[in-house]
Formats: structure tokens, C-alpha cells, sequence
């Protein structure tokens, strides 16, 4: 089977990431400069509710293509437990590094379309660019259903590709992308949208110009960084989320 950009997808169809599969180590300069005012992460902890409105404190929680780990450590510091789940062999690896010192962390290997959890296991789920496209994650969401909780909240992240600098880039990079298609997907399926200002902001512009070029073709890359000055891009977010 292939998936967007005529990318072949991997036992248990996971679709191969070009950008942190094939470039963990820049991934990991994106990771820290996304969202640096916390404005997403507020976002994330107010949606995901809980019995006293303290978002995942004291609760299960599953990150969802989880890559290198990078989020298990800010989960960790308030769930009881947190299982990240992730496709990509080599990722595994470095998220089980990363987290080895973390007793409330397990990483295991699996895709969405067949989550390794138990039915009714997680009381707070998070995907982060883990579901671009809307129509085709059917399987995936099936899985969420069943292995969260009632009364728990599950939630993706995906680009908003109606606004924003990076919307816009976004749009360039990926034109078969129909963003009105993708929002009808998701609240039929049932999920409910917010729309989220994030932003990037990188130490330097080597670190931007690398990371342009592990999220878009060269062509639209160099179109990119020859029209953006700076470390800082404005950059919207789409937060879908249900509660079960």
C-alpha cells in the first residue's frame, strides 16, 4: 500500500515520516522550538480536562507516535503512567533511552491501526502530527475508541493549513492537501476543533534552514528561506479532541 506522496507503508500501516525517521537528530531542534511560550501545551492540559480540571495528573496517559520520546518526560512529571507507542524501530529505541531513568514511562512498538494497550486503558491520548490527513486514519481512531476510558479525552494535533506563515508553506508543500476535506473528516468522525497560534522560534537560522529542509521539498524550501528572515515563524495548529 502507499500513502501520501506515493510513500509505501510499513507492516501494521504505519506510513514512514521522512522528516524525524529519516532526521531524529534535526527533529529534535524542531521539537524545541516549537510552541516556545507554552501556549499549546496550556491548550493540551485544559482539554484534556480530568476529574478536577488538572489535565493528566495522577491519570494514564498514551503518546501516540510518540517518535524520540521527547514529550514521555513532560507527561511523566504528573500522569501515574505513560506509554508511548511508536511504529519506528530505531525511534524506540531512543525514546527507551531517553526515559530510561523515568519509572513511570514504558515505550513500546506498535501503530495505531493495532495499539499493543488493553481495552479501556488510557484516560488521556495525544497525537502529535501523528494524523495530517483526516480520511484514511479510520483504523487508527477505532483503536482510540477502544482503548480509552470513559470519560477520557483523546487528542491529535495537525497543521492548520488556512492561516498562519507555516499555513501557508504548508500549502505550498503539499497542494493535494484539502484542509476543508481533512476538518469535514474530523467532526464527522466526531471531534471537535480549536484552533491554536503556537509558533516556532530557533536558536539560530542554521537551525530553521535545517529544519525547512527536513519538512519540505528543496524546491519549496529554498523558495521558503529565500522570502522568511529570521528564527521565528508564525505558526497555527489545529487541536481536534474528543471526550469518550
Amino acid at each position: 500500500m502507499t500513502g501520501r506522496s506515493g510513500l509505501a507503508m510499513r507492516p501494521g500501516g504505519a506510513i514512514p515520516s521522512p522528516n524525524i525517521w529519516d532526521h531524529p537528530a534535526v527533529y529534535e531542534i524542531e521539537n524545541r522550538a516549537v510552541d516556545p511560550d507554552g501556549v499549546l501545551w496550556s491548550a493540551l492540559r485544559t482539554t484534556a480536562g480530568g476529574p478536577d480540571g488538572s489535565g493528566w495528573s495522577g491519570r494514564d496517559v498514551l503518546d501516540l507516535g510518540c517518535g524520540s520520546g521527547f514529550h514521555l518526560p513532560l507527561f511523566a512529571a504528573e500522569a501515574r503512567s505513560v506509554t508511548g507507542v511508536e511504529p519506528h524501530r530505531p525511534l524506540v529505541a531512543l525514546a527507551r533511552r531517553r526515559t530510561r531513568r523515568v519509572g513511570n514511562v514504558a515505550v513500546v512498538e506498535g501503530a495505531a491501526q493495532a495499539i499493543p494497550l488493553p481495552d479501556a486503558s488510557v484516560d488521556v491520548a495525544h497525537a502529535r502530527w501523528a494524523y495530517f490527513f483526516g480520511p484514511g486514519a479510520e483504523p487508527g481512531l477505532a483503536e482510540l475508541a477502544r482503548v480509552m476510558r470513559r470519560g477520557g479525552t483523546a487528542m491529535v494535533i495537525d497543521n492548520d493549513a488556512t492561516r498562519s506563515t507555516f499555513g501557508g508553506w504548508f500549502r505550498r508543500g503539499y497542494p493535494s492537501v484539502d484542509p476543508d476535506v481533512v476538518e469535514r473528516w474530523w467532526s464527522t468522525h466526531g471531534w471537535t476543533r480549536q484552533s491554536v497560534d503556537m509558533g516556532w522560534r530557533f536558536e539560530s537560522r542554521g537551525d530553521l534552514e535545517a529544519v525547512v529542509r527536513i519538512e519540505f521539498a528543496p524546491a519549496v524550501a529554498d523558495e521558503i528561506l529565500g522570502t522568511h528572515e529570521g528564527v521565528e515563524v508564525d505558526y497555527a495548529v489545529n487541536l481536534w479532541s474528543r471526550t469518550f
